[in-house]
């Protein structure tokens, strides 16, 4: 599956927890996204909960979850290129 493949889905229930944390902030729906985040105890899921907070605006927060997934930080101007990262990264 492609990272395009991942937004295009109508239903993640069949994914990782990981993917459908993806999927949710692609279609918006921050809150859940962060809920699943939040019970990936993985780098990956620090990575993508560090993702969320540069989403949400909380820079502090998102460079504290950064480098616990071992990652260089990210500001706003890369939230897409980011997902894409992240993205590839969990669907291969």
């Amino acid at each position: 599956m492609t990272p395009a493949e991942l937004i295009a889905l109508k239903d993640p229930s069949k994914l990782s927890p990981e993917a459908q944390a993806l999927w949710q902030i692609k279609n918006g729906d921050w809150d859940s996204a962060h809920n699943i985040a939040q019970d990936i105890h993985t780098q990956m899921g620090s990575w993508i909960h560090a993702l969320l907070h540069v989403i949400e605006g909380d820079q502090w927060n998102a460079d504290y979850w950064f480098s616990k997934a071992e990652k260089p930080s990210h500001g706003p101007k890369a939230i897409d290129q980011l997902w894409n990262e992240i993205a590839t990264s969990v669907l291969h």
